[in-house]
């Protein structure tokens, strides 16, 4: 018998000692750790799928974004309007 089997075989033995009251909560408890178990498994798929999609890891196609950052934000920021290409009407 290899390990897995031995525990299990122990954990059935101690579930059959216990009174009938303490096998509800049991019950309950087991469907808490599937839940929980569950849970866990989807976050971590979701978190990496997330961040994957966030990050575009490299879809951008433009190579050194960072050591042209100054470049890219000076094209970008019109030098009279700023980040807004029409003039604001609170002047």
């Amino acid at each position: 018998m290899n390990r897995a089997t031995i525990e299990r075989q122990q954990l059935l033995e101690k579930i059959s000692a216990l009174p009938e009251q303490a096998l509800v909560e049991l019950d309950s408890f087991l469907d808490y750790l599937r839940y929980k178990s569950a849970q866990h498994r989807g976050s971590k798929n979701q978190s990496a799928s997330f961040l994957l999609a966030v990050a575009g890891l490299g879809n951008s196609g433009q190579q050194d974004v960072s050591e042209r950052d100054e470049e890219i934000l000076r094209n970008e920021i019109d030098p009279v309007y700023g980040w807004s290409s029409k003039p604001s009407n609170s002047v």
